[in-house]
């Protein structure tokens, strides 16, 4: 059964009982606590918490999941993956455990004509309602087993909706591993389908068999989760995914690269079901945002590059490896997936840049571990550092498993269990202050749900209106609910009616005020979205007390909100000429809309020229002159995507979507506030462009007054500027070329001049110099120089001494700095001597080290009173070095 048709066969099924079709959400969640889209649940989640009443009562969909936590498992078993597609089917108080596990059964023997002599089932230890449900529709009690809280009790990993779970596995044979069922060999018996019977809610905790549940979900729910991979492998007879039609073309692909077949076992095996399967996860992720980076969802992206142009290595593909793997995977896949043909472009670039960069790293890294391997057998170690193998993997992002083989052709080991505690370490700091943030998240949301569960979802009016009659729902200070607050406090609120725009798409949130009629007075400092359509304002109460329930009137800051409005017209109208100019790839990655500024951030692969920029502002002007029309409307999310409206990253939207056209230039999925007409967002000039990670680019620009106020900002400066050159504003630039000429010219004939007298003191003290046993010295303080010049002149010293052997030792000091240099004449600078070694014990009395290569060498410190003594150190270490060797 083909890979399209084990989709719709699951989809078929559950429409045909009464399943809303909901597509797949984007692998970059709109949720805090989740890195990336884990499981087909992610997206209901509000449904399950009682946040949002469920628009339907069941559902079914195709999720699009990433997980990361088995990565160093993917390629050396058959059912670990980086992506996978899970078919899912939800119910949201509707119903349960007897039709979850009836529905599931028929399906997979009857829908997939799998043997139901083959299926197994295992249960959560005390899920006796389960097991009577399994063995009623035809699986007996041998083949149903209970397992414990780590393999059958389900949790996102994180705080949220958790439950216990029965999981349906099906038998491979013999040839797959001994018998004994799924909770002796999960090779053979490979888990198919998980049905979660999502009933409480999970606190913090130590992973998933220690977290407090904090009781009863407002309503029990259903959400199962069955793997399209691993039903793929049983009902095409292959052995792992990358033999199946989902991979099988791209496995193709890595088999001609590396000009050699695809093993049946052994490491390189492993290797090309690693390129294989990364390169499905990595097309995945850049088609829905992501780019390469070294923190969160980017360094996911990142690592699974690198490991797949590792084991490409390994399989010596030296040449290009990602843009043909990926490309297979848009060719084979897109038609099912078309986010994958519509971001092919940007994904060829995206993995072509990461290839090539990885590469440097790679030739910057073996030049460091080659350095490490060298210093390891001078000092006759027998392996490498914990420390230095973490450093190269930490730093440089050089595999430690390169570092291992690297040593290992040297004669060397690793110190692999320190590596480990270094990393474990590393892990550890980073999830504590993960943890740390989640928990006190946890806490607000907490307080939110209360609010929202007794109030429902936030009354917006801020389209229509600047100003509301409203009432005071609730208070919070740190998450706590409170009855009260006094002048002076700092706290959150919750209106039933308001005004004031939540912050989002980029937009910052409205700041006002808030007057009760009992006198009390609120600035309200910031308004967001604490949980869907529900929002928060943070408020300092000025005057007065403040009570839930109180009755008042809202007001926003006109004047800011219309500025605002300026910078979210023109960022939108800045997208639609970055697209123009750069081409579709120069898609928004983010920005922010605020008070006369934006900053806008999208995918491009090198630094935008002065004339680029010049051309993005100028058209930018053009179109806000010409005045367009800004218009709103409303339509469901496949007219919008049909009609060319274009979806934002990171940015989540409801079924019906608000729309903005500005002419007919540009269109967006929006939310925020605009002008009604091009030309009311004024000017906007562009102050910078910059780098933001990888492939990624930022445009700063001011809008409106602030645009203005920049303006006559510069104009003050030129007018100052052509005031101190004595010349016209428009001439300004031709006196100060003038200036800046006559300047190079006075400071290159002060440089001769200077190079002059250097030259007459290097003879005078070369005449000074001193004979010792083995050749001569020239060791003195010398005044009015700077590191540089002394450098300079104890090179000239050494050049101009007579005699065969010689070393010469300056030194000076500026204020409470004393610095010397050292170098070294004659035969001495092919001999092996080190001018460094002259100065070690001097660099030492002054406080600092001695540094430099072959013939010269420098030192400093803050210890100026000590040079008398740190020269006749060195004195006496040019001493004995001449007489030791060259007497």
């Amino acid at each position: 059964m083909h890979s399209q048709q084990i989709r719709s066969t699951f989809l078929d099924f559950f429409t045909d009982r009464d399943h809303q079709l909901v597509r797949s959400s984007p692998l970059v969640p709109d949720d805090p606590t989740l890195l990336l889209a884990n499981a087909g649940m992610n997206q209901f989640k509000p449904y399950y918490l009682g946040e949002v009443p469920p628009p339907f009562p069941r559902a079914v969909s195709v999720q699009k999941c990433a997980r990361t936590s088995d990565i160093e498992n993917v390629g050396r078993t058959s059912r670990h993956g980086t992506f996978f597609e899970m078919l899912g089917n939800f119910s949201f108080g509707d119903y349960f455990k007897a039709d979850t596990i009836a529905y599931a059964y028929e399906l997979v023997t009857k829908g997939y004509g799998l043997d139901p002599e083959r299926l197994w089932a295992t249960v959560y230890l005390d899920d006796d309602e389960s097991i009577r449900c399994w063995e009623r529709i035809g699986i007996p009690s041998s083949r149903i087993q209970r397992l414990g809280k780590e393999d059958n009790f389900w949790s996102m990993g994180v705080p949220g909706p958790c439950g216990p779970n029965s999981e349906l596995y099906y038998d491979r044979g013999p040839a797959f591993g001994v018998e004994g069922g799924p909770a002796v060999n999960d090779e053979r018996y490979m888990e198919i389908w998980n049905l979660v019977f999502m009933q409480f809610g999970r606190g913090e905790g130590d992973g998933k068999t220690d977290y407090p549940i904090l009781g009863e979900l407002p309503m029990k729910g259903i959400d199962t989760g069955m793997g399209l991979e691993r039903l793929a492998v049983i009902l095409q007879g292959v052995e792992n995914v990358c033999q199946t039609d989902l991979l099988a073309p791209t496995l193709h692909t890595v088999q001609e690269l590396a000009s050699r077949p695809y093993p049946g076992s052994g490491a390189e095996k492993v290797s090309f079901q690693v390129v294989t399967e990364h390169a499905r996860a990595m097309a995945f992720l850049i088609a829905d945002g992501v780019l390469p980076s070294n923190e969160g969802r980017g360094y996911v992206l990142r690592r699974l590059m690198r490991r797949a142009v590792r084991h490409g290595r390994l399989l010596g593909i030296d040449g290009p490896l990602l843009p043909a793997v990926t490309g297979s995977v848009i060719t084979h896949l897109g038609p099912s997936w078309p986010e994958l043909t519509e971001q092919a472009g940007l994904i060829e670039q995206i993995v072509r840049a990461e290839e090539e960069s990885f590469g440097r790293t790679l030739r910057q890294g073996a030049k460091l571990l080659d350095a490490a391997v060298l210093r390891a057998r001078e000092s006759k170690a027998e392996a490498l550092s914990g420390e230095t193998a973490f450093e190269l993997h930490d730093t440089f992002g050089f595999p430690v498993e390169l570092t291992v083989e690297a040593a290992h052709d040297a004669g060397l080991t690793v110190d692999e269990d320190r590596f480990a505690v270094l990393l474990a370490e590393q892990q550890q700091r980073a999830k504590s202050g993960g943890k740390t943030r989640t928990a006190a998240a946890l806490r607000r949301l907490e307080a939110y749900r209360e609010l929202s569960a007794r109030h429902g979802r936030t009354d917006f009016v801020g389209y229509e209106s600047l100003t509301a009659e409203t009432a005071v729902l609730g208070l919070l200070d740190g998450g706590r609910t409170i009855e009260a607050a006094g002048e002076g406090s700092e706290i959150e609120l919750v209106l039933e009616r308001t005004p004031f725009y939540a912050e989002g798409g980029g937009q910052v949130g409205d700041t006002g005020s808030l007057r009760t009629a009992g006198g009390a007075v609120l600035e309200i400092t910031d308004t967001r979205r604490g949980l869907p359509g529900f929002h928060v304002h943070t408020a300092r109460v000025i005057a007065g007390e403040l009570r839930a329930g109180d009755l008042a009137e809202a007001e926003v800051d006109g004047v800011r909100r219309a500025a605002v409005a300026r910078s979210h017209s023109a960022t939108h109208v800045l997208h639609a000429v970055v697209r123009e100019l750069l081409g579709p790839h120069a898609a928004q990655h983010g920005s922010l809309v605020d008070d006369g500024r934006l900053r806008f951030d999208f995918v491009n692969f090198s630094a935008l020229s002065e004339g680029q920029l010049e051309e993005i502002e100028q058209r930018v002007n053009s179109r806000l002159l010409a005045d367009p029309e800004v218009r709103v409307w409303h339509a469901d999310r496949a007219e919008a995507e049909q009609a060319g409206a274009l979806a934002l990253f990171g940015e989540k939207y409801e079924d019906t979507v608000r729309i903005v056209d500005i002419g007919d230039f540009s269109r967006e999925l929006c939310g925020g506030t605009h002008v009604a007409h091009g030309s009311q967002v004024g000017a906007v000039r562009i102050i910078g462009e910059s780098s933001v990670g990888a492939n990624l680019r930022r445009i700063e620009a001011y809008t409106g007054r602030e645009a203005l106020r920049s303006a006559d900002h510069e104009r003050r400066l030129l007018r100052e500027l052509a005031g101190l050159l004595g010349s016209r504003p428009d001439e300004a630039v031709g006196a100060l070329h003038k200036r800046l000429d006559l300047l190079a010219h006075a400071q290159s004939e002060v440089e001769r001049l200077r190079g002059n007298e250097l030259t007459a003191r290097a003879a005078v003290l070369a005449e000074k110099a001193e004979v010792v046993p083995g050749g001569v010295l020239v060791i003195g303080r010398v005044d009015d120089v700077t590191a540089q010049e002394l450098r300079q002149l104890a090179s000239a010293v050494a050049q101009r001494i007579a005699a065969g052997v010689g070393i010469v030792v300056l030194g000076t000091t500026d204020g409470d700095k004393a610095m010397l240099a050292a170098a070294l004449g004659g035969q001495l600078r092919e001999s092996g001597v080190e001018a460094q070694e002259v100065l070690t014990e001097a660099a030492a009395v002054i406080g600092g080290g001695a540094g430099g290569k072959g013939a010269l060498a420098n030192a400093g410190g803050r210890k100026a009173a000590r040079l008398g003594d740190a020269l006749q150190l060195a004195r006496a270490s040019a001493a004995t070095i001449l007489s030791g060797r060259f007497q």
